[in-house]
């Protein structure tokens, strides 16, 4: 199958690290003594994946898909950050308490990427600003040229969220600050790839699978409940929560807020205007 696909000798070949002698040394032998050319120039095992401390198996009855994490509710952005924040050369030990955090994780990228991006800024540079950008970047990149270390590559980005929080609070973050501080962000993103919001697609497919497959019992009702609220329904709803509000009409002001809430959509009130997110 592997020369049907690639061709009589390639690069790598890659296996789990369960198959020891004579596996790989019986392909050799039979791929080599036909073609008479070198099979693969580089082998590579991988570690089984655990799921709380335990090996991934049906047998274990603790097997998943991504389909089937899809439709229990979580993001596909957030099922990313998870698996790519462990350094490869580590065994993966897939929780959903650190599936939460990937979660938490990507809504603290995305709740700053958006607030650094509306907020009213004034002309100029801040000097800190500036170097905490410069010093989250040097970190960033060092933590990836350390063997790809992506585990030590996420802190100095969050480092750099907490100092220009704490700016924007205190009108201290200044229109050039946002543009180095977006750079950064989007070198981050360059490699793990989270802060755009993309979800919708993959967990579209998901439902679309289980409809299909009449698998709907498969479903978090959580997930069944936001899917059925589109985004033209909740500008709607935010729209009239804004009349609402400038008619002093707080208790359907609120009582929106709570319908949506339900439907796992948050609304945020700043002082640079009303915005709403999926959890």
């Amino acid at each position: 199958m592997a020369m049907e696909y690639l061709g009589e000798s390639f690069d790598l070949h890659a296996g789990g690290e369960d198959l020891m002698f004579p596996h790989h040394e019986n392909e050799i032998a039979q791929s080599e003594s036909v073609t008479h050319k070198t099979l693969a120039r580089h082998w590579m095992h991988v570690r089984f994946l655990l799921v709380d401390g335990r090996k991934m198996s049906k047998s274990e009855g603790n097997f998943y898909t991504l389909r089937d994490l899809l439709l229990k509710g979580y993001k596909a952005s957030a099922i990313r950050l998870a698996l790519v924040s462990v350094p490869y050369r580590h065994q993966l030990n897939f929780t959903f308490d650190g599936l939460i955090e990937a979660t938490n994780a990507i809504e603290r990228l995305r709740t700053f990427s958006q607030r650094l991006k509306q907020a009213s800024l004034q002309p100029g540079s801040n000097p800190a600003i500036q170097e905490a950008a410069k010093s989250a970047q040097a970190g960033y990149l060092a933590a990836l040229t350390n063997d790809l270390n992506t585990a030590e590559a996420r802190a100095p980005i969050f480092d750099l969220i907490r100092t220009a929080n704490t700016a924007i609070d205190q009108g201290q973050l200044l229109s050039e600050d946002r543009e180095a501080i977006l750079a950064v962000l989007d070198s981050f993103d360059a490699v793990f790839d989270v802060i755009g919001d993309r979800d919708a697609e993959p967990t579209r497919r998901a439902l679309e699978w289980a409809v299909e497959a009449g698998r709907l019992e498969d479903v978090a009702p959580e997930l069944l409940a936001r899917q059925s609220l589109t985004d033209e329904a909740i500008d709607a709803l935010v729209a009239e929560r804004d009349v609402a509000k400038r008619q002093r009409n707080f208790a359907r002001a609120d009582q929106i807020r709570k319908e949506l809430a339900e439907k796992g959509v948050v609304i945020e009130d700043s002082k640079d205007g009303v915005r709403w997110k999926r959890k």
